[in-house]
Protein backbone atom coordinates (compact mmCIF):
# COMPACT_ATOMS: atom_id res chain seq x y z
CA UNK A 1 0.00 0.00 0.00
CA UNK A 2 1.23 3.56 -0.70
CA UNK A 3 2.47 5.77 2.11
CA UNK A 4 -0.17 6.40 4.73
CA UNK A 5 -1.27 10.01 4.36
CA UNK A 6 -3.22 10.39 7.60
CA UNK A 7 -0.97 8.73 10.17
CA UNK A 8 -1.68 10.24 13.58
CA UNK A 9 -4.72 12.23 12.49
CA UNK A 10 -8.05 11.88 14.31
CA UNK A 11 -11.52 13.14 13.54
CA UNK A 12 -15.28 12.69 13.62
CA UNK A 13 -17.49 11.12 11.00
CA UNK A 14 -21.19 11.88 11.19
CA UNK A 15 -23.49 9.74 9.09
CA UNK A 16 -22.35 6.11 8.92
CA UNK A 17 -25.64 4.23 8.56
CA UNK A 18 -24.23 0.94 7.25
CA UNK A 19 -21.34 -0.36 5.19
CA UNK A 20 -22.88 0.86 1.94
CA UNK A 21 -23.03 4.54 2.83
CA UNK A 22 -20.51 7.03 1.51
CA UNK A 23 -19.60 7.88 5.11
CA UNK A 24 -18.53 4.28 5.67
CA UNK A 25 -16.34 4.24 2.57
CA UNK A 26 -14.78 7.49 3.76
CA UNK A 27 -14.15 6.01 7.21
CA UNK A 28 -12.55 2.94 5.66
CA UNK A 29 -10.27 4.97 3.39
CA UNK A 30 -9.23 7.29 6.22
CA UNK A 31 -8.53 4.33 8.50
CA UNK A 32 -6.57 2.53 5.77
CA UNK A 33 -4.36 5.62 5.59
CA UNK A 34 -3.63 5.61 9.31
CA UNK A 35 -6.34 7.97 10.58
CA UNK A 36 -8.51 7.39 13.63
CA UNK A 37 -12.27 7.84 13.24
CA UNK A 38 -14.90 8.55 15.88
CA UNK A 39 -18.53 8.10 14.90
CA UNK A 40 -21.82 9.88 15.57
CA UNK A 41 -25.07 8.07 14.84
CA UNK A 42 -28.81 8.67 14.98
CA UNK A 43 -30.15 7.89 18.49
CA UNK A 44 -31.80 4.53 19.12
CA UNK A 45 -30.65 0.97 19.70
CA UNK A 46 -31.26 -0.14 16.13
CA UNK A 47 -29.28 2.77 14.71
CA UNK A 48 -26.44 2.28 17.17
CA UNK A 49 -26.27 -1.42 16.40
CA UNK A 50 -26.22 -0.77 12.66
CA UNK A 51 -23.53 1.91 12.89
CA UNK A 52 -21.42 -0.14 15.29
CA UNK A 53 -21.57 -3.19 13.02
CA UNK A 54 -20.39 -1.10 10.08
CA UNK A 55 -17.73 0.78 12.06
CA UNK A 56 -16.27 -2.41 13.49
CA UNK A 57 -15.41 -3.50 9.97
CA UNK A 58 -12.84 -0.69 9.81
CA UNK A 59 -12.16 0.30 13.43
CA UNK A 60 -11.50 -1.98 16.38
CA UNK A 61 -13.68 -0.97 19.35
CA UNK A 62 -14.97 2.21 17.66
CA UNK A 63 -15.97 5.28 19.67
CA UNK A 64 -19.65 5.97 19.02
CA UNK A 65 -21.98 8.65 20.33
CA UNK A 66 -25.69 9.25 19.60
CA UNK A 67 -26.80 12.61 18.27
CA UNK A 68 -30.00 14.08 16.90
CA UNK A 69 -28.46 16.74 14.68
CA UNK A 70 -31.68 18.73 14.82
CA UNK A 71 -31.04 19.51 18.49
CA UNK A 72 -28.46 22.08 19.60
CA UNK A 73 -28.27 20.41 23.00
CA UNK A 74 -27.42 17.06 21.44
CA UNK A 75 -24.82 18.63 19.16
CA UNK A 76 -23.25 20.22 22.25
CA UNK A 77 -23.26 16.84 23.99
CA UNK A 78 -21.63 15.14 21.00
CA UNK A 79 -18.77 17.60 20.69
CA UNK A 80 -18.26 17.79 24.46
CA UNK A 81 -18.06 13.99 24.61
CA UNK A 82 -15.60 13.95 21.70
CA UNK A 83 -13.48 16.56 23.44
CA UNK A 84 -13.42 14.40 26.55
CA UNK A 85 -12.04 11.48 24.54
CA UNK A 86 -9.72 13.13 22.00
CA UNK A 87 -7.36 16.08 22.31
CA UNK A 88 -8.08 17.56 18.89
CA UNK A 89 -10.06 17.18 15.68
CA UNK A 90 -8.06 17.05 12.47
CA UNK A 91 -11.03 16.31 10.22
CA UNK A 92 -14.82 16.43 10.35
CA UNK A 93 -17.00 14.57 7.86
CA UNK A 94 -20.61 15.74 7.55
CA UNK A 95 -22.57 13.05 5.72
CA UNK A 96 -26.16 13.51 6.87
CA UNK A 97 -29.29 14.69 5.10
CA UNK A 98 -33.01 14.30 5.55
CA UNK A 99 -36.23 15.03 3.70
CA UNK A 100 -39.54 13.27 4.02
CA UNK A 101 -39.87 10.54 1.41
CA UNK A 102 -43.34 11.76 0.41
CA UNK A 103 -41.87 14.93 -1.10
CA UNK A 104 -39.07 13.17 -2.98
CA UNK A 105 -41.24 12.05 -5.86
CA UNK A 106 -41.45 13.47 -9.40
CA UNK A 107 -44.14 16.13 -9.66
CA UNK A 108 -44.36 16.80 -5.91
CA UNK A 109 -41.95 19.71 -5.41
CA UNK A 110 -44.49 22.55 -5.60
CA UNK A 111 -46.61 20.79 -3.00
CA UNK A 112 -43.79 20.59 -0.45
CA UNK A 113 -45.16 21.99 2.84
CA UNK A 114 -43.24 24.66 4.72
CA UNK A 115 -42.35 22.35 7.62
CA UNK A 116 -40.90 19.65 5.35
CA UNK A 117 -38.97 22.26 3.34
CA UNK A 118 -37.43 23.87 6.41
CA UNK A 119 -36.62 20.52 8.03
CA UNK A 120 -34.68 19.46 4.93
CA UNK A 121 -32.66 22.68 5.03
CA UNK A 122 -32.07 22.36 8.77
CA UNK A 123 -30.82 18.79 8.87
CA UNK A 124 -29.10 18.70 5.49
CA UNK A 125 -27.43 22.13 5.42
CA UNK A 126 -27.62 24.15 8.62
CA UNK A 127 -26.05 21.31 10.60
CA UNK A 128 -22.80 21.77 8.66
CA UNK A 129 -22.49 25.30 10.05
CA UNK A 130 -23.56 24.14 13.51
CA UNK A 131 -20.93 21.39 13.55
CA UNK A 132 -18.20 23.59 12.11
CA UNK A 133 -18.85 26.17 14.82
CA UNK A 134 -18.36 23.52 17.50
CA UNK A 135 -15.38 21.91 15.76
CA UNK A 136 -13.30 25.02 15.05
CA UNK A 137 -12.05 25.31 18.63
CA UNK A 138 -10.76 21.74 18.43
CA UNK A 139 -8.68 22.55 15.35
CA UNK A 140 -5.98 24.85 16.77
CA UNK A 141 -3.49 23.84 14.08
CA UNK A 142 -6.08 23.90 11.30
CA UNK A 143 -8.06 21.03 9.88
CA UNK A 144 -10.35 19.77 7.16
CA UNK A 145 -14.14 19.83 7.13
CA UNK A 146 -15.97 18.10 4.32
CA UNK A 147 -19.60 17.42 3.44
CA UNK A 148 -21.42 15.22 0.96
CA UNK A 149 -23.44 16.75 -1.85
CA UNK A 150 -24.94 15.61 -5.14
CA UNK A 151 -25.42 16.94 -8.70
CA UNK A 152 -29.05 17.71 -7.87
CA UNK A 153 -27.73 20.76 -6.01
CA UNK A 154 -26.80 22.33 -9.35
CA UNK A 155 -29.18 20.85 -11.92
CA UNK A 156 -32.71 19.51 -11.68
CA UNK A 157 -32.83 15.78 -10.98
CA UNK A 158 -36.40 14.42 -11.19
CA UNK A 159 -37.63 13.47 -7.74
CA UNK A 160 -34.71 15.04 -5.87
CA UNK A 161 -36.88 18.09 -5.24
CA UNK A 162 -36.40 19.73 -1.84
CA UNK A 163 -33.24 17.74 -1.25
CA UNK A 164 -31.71 19.46 -4.27
CA UNK A 165 -32.54 22.81 -2.68
CA UNK A 166 -31.03 21.63 0.60
CA UNK A 167 -27.85 20.45 -1.12
CA UNK A 168 -27.53 23.82 -2.86
CA UNK A 169 -27.72 25.42 0.58
CA UNK A 170 -25.16 22.93 1.86
CA UNK A 171 -22.63 23.78 -0.86
CA UNK A 172 -23.14 27.51 -0.29
CA UNK A 173 -22.75 27.00 3.45
CA UNK A 174 -19.46 25.22 2.84
CA UNK A 175 -18.16 28.14 0.78
CA UNK A 176 -19.07 30.74 3.39
CA UNK A 177 -17.50 28.60 6.12
CA UNK A 178 -14.36 28.23 4.00
CA UNK A 179 -14.08 32.00 3.68
CA UNK A 180 -14.58 32.59 7.39
CA UNK A 181 -12.52 29.74 8.84
CA UNK A 182 -9.65 29.88 6.38
CA UNK A 183 -7.70 32.34 8.52
CA UNK A 184 -7.59 29.61 11.18
CA UNK A 185 -6.16 27.15 8.68
CA UNK A 186 -9.44 25.25 8.45
CA UNK A 187 -10.43 24.12 4.97
CA UNK A 188 -14.05 23.37 4.06
CA UNK A 189 -15.05 21.50 0.91
CA UNK A 190 -17.98 19.60 -0.58
CA UNK A 191 -17.73 16.23 -2.30
CA UNK A 192 -20.42 15.79 -4.93
CA UNK A 193 -20.58 12.03 -5.24
CA UNK A 194 -22.35 10.24 -8.05
CA UNK A 195 -25.42 8.10 -7.49
CA UNK A 196 -24.81 5.22 -5.11
CA UNK A 197 -27.45 2.82 -3.84
CA UNK A 198 -27.84 3.67 -0.16
CA UNK A 199 -30.61 3.98 2.41
CA UNK A 200 -30.74 7.71 1.71
CA UNK A 201 -30.85 7.47 -2.09
CA UNK A 202 -33.59 4.84 -1.97
CA UNK A 203 -35.99 7.50 -0.66
CA UNK A 204 -35.83 9.42 -3.96
CA UNK A 205 -38.46 8.42 -6.49
CA UNK A 206 -37.20 7.34 -9.91
CA UNK A 207 -33.73 6.25 -8.81
CA UNK A 208 -34.13 3.00 -10.72
CA UNK A 209 -32.90 4.83 -13.85
CA UNK A 210 -30.01 6.64 -12.16
CA UNK A 211 -27.63 3.70 -12.46
CA UNK A 212 -28.34 3.27 -16.15
CA UNK A 213 -27.87 6.97 -16.85
CA UNK A 214 -24.62 7.03 -14.88
CA UNK A 215 -23.15 4.27 -17.02
CA UNK A 216 -24.39 5.52 -20.39
CA UNK A 217 -23.51 9.20 -19.75
CA UNK A 218 -20.27 8.72 -17.84
CA UNK A 219 -17.00 9.33 -19.70
CA UNK A 220 -15.63 6.38 -17.70
CA UNK A 221 -18.61 4.22 -18.73
CA UNK A 222 -19.26 3.09 -15.17
CA UNK A 223 -21.04 4.18 -12.05
CA UNK A 224 -19.19 5.68 -9.11
CA UNK A 225 -17.97 3.36 -6.36
CA UNK A 226 -17.68 4.09 -2.67
CA UNK A 227 -13.91 3.82 -2.83
CA UNK A 228 -13.78 6.66 -5.36
CA UNK A 229 -15.27 9.03 -2.81
CA UNK A 230 -13.21 7.51 -0.01
CA UNK A 231 -10.02 8.32 -1.87
CA UNK A 232 -11.10 11.91 -2.43
CA UNK A 233 -11.89 12.27 1.28
CA UNK A 234 -8.39 11.05 2.14
CA UNK A 235 -6.97 13.69 -0.19
CA UNK A 236 -9.09 16.41 1.43
CA UNK A 237 -8.18 15.31 4.95
CA UNK A 238 -4.48 15.15 4.11
CA UNK A 239 -1.84 17.82 3.61
CA UNK A 240 -1.94 17.12 -0.14
CA UNK A 241 -4.98 19.42 -0.33
CA UNK A 242 -3.44 22.18 1.79
CA UNK A 243 -4.37 24.81 -0.80
CA UNK A 244 -7.88 23.57 -1.54
CA UNK A 245 -10.91 25.11 0.16
CA UNK A 246 -14.40 26.32 -0.72
CA UNK A 247 -14.61 23.83 -3.56
CA UNK A 248 -17.24 21.36 -4.72
CA UNK A 249 -15.32 18.37 -6.02
CA UNK A 250 -17.27 16.08 -8.32
CA UNK A 251 -16.61 12.38 -7.93
CA UNK A 252 -19.14 10.94 -10.38
CA UNK A 253 -17.00 9.47 -13.15
CA UNK A 254 -17.53 12.68 -15.12
CA UNK A 255 -21.34 12.56 -15.42
CA UNK A 256 -21.63 16.24 -14.44
CA UNK A 257 -19.54 17.29 -17.44
CA UNK A 258 -21.87 15.80 -20.04
CA UNK A 259 -24.86 17.68 -21.46
CA UNK A 260 -28.20 15.94 -22.01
Amino acid sequence: MPEKLLEGKVGLIVGVANDRSYAWHIAKAITDHGGTCAYAHIPGEKNERRTRKAAEKVTADPWLFPCDAGSDAELDALFDAYKGQFDRMDFLVHSIAFAEREWLQPGKFAETPREAYMQAIDISAYTLAAMANRAKGMMPAGGSIMCMSYYGAEKVVPGYNVMGVAKSALESTARYLAAELGQQGIRVNSISGGYLKTLASSAVGGTDVFDEHAVTRSPLRRGVEGGDVGGTAVYLASDLSSGVTGETIYVDCGVNTIGV
